[in-house]
């Protein structure tokens, strides 16, 4: 059984500029993603060097974290965003320095230095957003919100691994990063065109570790969470092939950038199919075992994308993947909505974000490992039979989950 539909909600002009928010910071943020990734494997031609990538991003942004989500339940959550925001422009901006041509013969580490930037900023993009969330909506509208995000997410996954493509085929990674940062001066707008409450609720002065403790202390107890967490960290951290598209073209397909700016947009159009679907029909009923599924689903999809060898074939089980992930996603964040106080929605976003974020990352310093150790083909062989193997584990391990309807968390 599924809820009303979500549309409407969109004539609240709040969620209109959240989302505006959204969709443009993570516009920035894939194509800076896609320009990086081809640069650094045409200057190597390497996947360990795409799976370093992957790190130098994660550490960062696991360190930050915990403290981004404490800053955000004590401070005021649009000026967190529009440093973050700024933080995601200049990082563009130093990029973009990187791939002057006079600057070409430089070694790679001002590159990945900029990404440990790009990785300590991102850390205070997701709280912002889920605590901004909570002021814009009423409780009862929560489900609807959440596939309305999801939507405005993979649009920006749709349009920035395919506009990146496009701009570096017309320009090279100049343009690209020059647009990054424009997509970024966006974000920022859209936050200062936000006109809602954004203080944090009045809460008794804690020291900051014990108020990080006290966030992971709230997750741990919650067993729906802590199973999705889970659930998703070692689905997403074991099925990594999105950072491994410019050695599978290359080495597999032998096409060149525009194939990467479409296999990138593949997952996306998925999710981005699928978050359309659920904003009309809100998950409900029996979603533990529709979380199960599209897990199984995704592990699946890169079982198949791994056998393809046309363009394709390719782009339609990476469709697959992207629309498995899609219910994933707004299963997760009508969960988290719904189970989270408004006092610890930043604390309990950024541990949130060190589960899942993170592991898109950890993922690619995995795919990268295993794709030099193994080669990369068998490498996604093994990452498709273990994504189906942590379904399997978290549906016998975990009756909470398996047996979950959202009605019990309203």
């Amino acid at each position: 059984m599924a809820g009303t539909s979500a549309w409407p909600l969109l004539r609240q002009p709040g969620l209109r500029w959240l989302l505006g928010y959204r969709i443009a910071a993570m516009l920035s943020y894939q194509i800076v993603a896609v320009a990086v990734g081809w640069q650094v494997y045409q200057r190597t031609g390497d996947a360990f060097a795409l799976g370093l990538i992957g790190l130098a991003e994660v550490l960062p942004f696991l360190c930050v974290a915990p403290f981004a989500g404490h800053l955000v339940d004590h401070l005021p959550r649009r000026r967190l965003g529009l440093a973050a925001c700024t933080g995601l422009l200049l990082t563009a901006a130093a990029l973009l320095l990187t791939s002057l041509p006079a600057l070409s013969a430089l070694p790679l580490w001002p590159v990945y230095a900029a990404i440990v930037v790009t990785g300590m900023v991102r850390a205070f993009l997701t709280p912002v957003y889920m605590a901004l969330f909570a002021r814009v909506l009423a409780r009862a509208d929560y489900a609807g919100g959440a596939s309305l995000g999801s939507v405005a997410f993979t649009t920006a996954l749709v349009i920035g691994p395919a506009l990146g493509g496009g701009l570096i085929a017309i320009g090279g990674s100049l343009l690209a990063y020059a647009v990054a940062a424009c997509c970024a001066a966006l974000a920022a707008a859209a936050l200062l065109r936000l006109r809602v409450d954004d203080t944090p609720p009045a809460t008794t002065h804690t020291p900051v570790l014990a108020s990080i403790a006290e966030g992971a202390r709230f997750v741990w107890n919650n067993p729906v969470m802590l199973a999705a967490m889970a659930l998703d960290m070692f689905s997403v951290l074991l099925g990594g092939v999105v950072a491994m598209l410019p050695a599978f073209i290359d080495q597999v397909l032998q096409a060149g950038p525009q194939a990467l700016g479409l296999l990138r947009a593949a997952p996306a159009v998925g999710a981005l199919l699928t978050g359309l679907w659920l904003a009309r029909r809100p998950p409900n009923r029996h979603a533990g075992w529709l979380l199960l599924g599209a897990v199984a689903g995704f592990g699946l999809s890169i079982l198949g994308f791994s056998q393809a060898r046309q363009l394709w074939l390719a782009a339609a089980f990476l469709l697959c993947y992207g629309a498995f992930d899609g219910v994933s996603v707004v299963l997760r964040q009508t969960i988290f909505q719904l189970a989270t106080p408004d006092a610890m929605r930043g604390r309990v976003a950024s541990i949130n974000g060190i589960f899942i974020s993170s592991s898109n990352e950890l993922g690619a310093f995995y795919a990268g490992s295993m794709a030099r150790l193994l080669g990369l083909l068998p490498a996604m062989v093994v990452g498709g039979s273990a994504v189906i193997a942590v379904a399997a584990i978290t549906a016998w391990r975990s009756p909470v989950l398996r047996r979950l309807h959202i009605d019990q968390l309203r």
